[in-house]
């Protein structure tokens, strides 16, 4: 990869605002790195944002490129927004299960999309996050497996597509102390002694990748506990 000095734009992130996201944010302000956040909510640690629904692909594009315009580039994208509607496919409303594939793949794609052209400049770097259950397929989790299968192949080709000229990493999580599975029925729940990572310890992962020399890149990264039961 080749470009300009891109440490001195901003790390763009999606759901920056809480869980992963935010943590990523929190990280990179201890590097002195500035990171602008795409959410539907206010991310207060981040240098700048802006308020969208990124299951609006229209809006999120839109929104992208207000953030590139006012900062002049972005030296790297992290996709961790995410959502699920958990329930039998039969039980799950269209546009709930709907939303989750939006939201998680095509917003993904969407950003990652409009912040090409500053990337390609910056000789930058693409974090995408999937999941385990974008590599092992449970029930009741039919929108959200197909959106983190999706994410898993849309990295993968989107690599291939890029080599050399901007990193791509697939971020593959397993399930974390986070908001994610607050309002869910007790079944859908990790249950109470199960070992979640810490969103700290992935993000300090997240960091890892986006240190890594011009020459070099991480293409593809789990982290989970030892534990994981969607893992291996």
């Amino acid at each position: 990869m080749s470009g300009r000095d891109a440490m001195r734009d901003p790390v763009l992130v999606t759901g920056g605002a809480s869980g992963l996201g935010a943590a990523v944010v929190r990280a990179l302000a201890r590097a002195d790195r500035p990171a602008v956040v795409l959410d539907r909510h206010p991310a207060p640690h981040a240098s700048d944002g802006e308020c969208v629904d990124l299951g609006d692909t229209d809006a999120a594009e839109r929104a992208t490129l207000r953030l590139i315009e006012r900062h002049g580039g972005v030296s790297a994208v992290v996709t961790a927004a995410g959502t699920d509607s958990c329930g039998a496919l039969a039980d799950v409303a269209r546009r709930d299960w709907e939303r989750v594939v939006a939201v998680n793949l095509l917003g993904t794609a969407a950003v990652i999309r409009a912040a090409l052209p500053a990337l390609l400049a910056a000789g930058g770097r693409i974090v995408t996050v999937a999941s385990t259950l974008g590599l092992r397929a449970v029930g009741d989790a039919t929108a959200y497996c197909a959106s983190k299968f999706g994410v898993v192949g849309f990295t993968r080709a989107l690599a291939t597509e890029l080599a050399g000229r901007v990193g791509v990493t697939l971020l593959v999580p397993g399930g974390m102390q986070t908001a994610f599975f607050d309002g869910r029925p007790e079944k859908y729940r990790p249950p109470a002694d199960a070992r979640l990572a810490s969103p700290e310890a992935v993000a300090a992962a997240v960091m890892v990748v986006l240190a890594q020399p011009p020459d070099l890149e991480v293409r593809e990264l789990v982290v989970c506990p030892p534990t994981e039961s969607s893992w291996p």
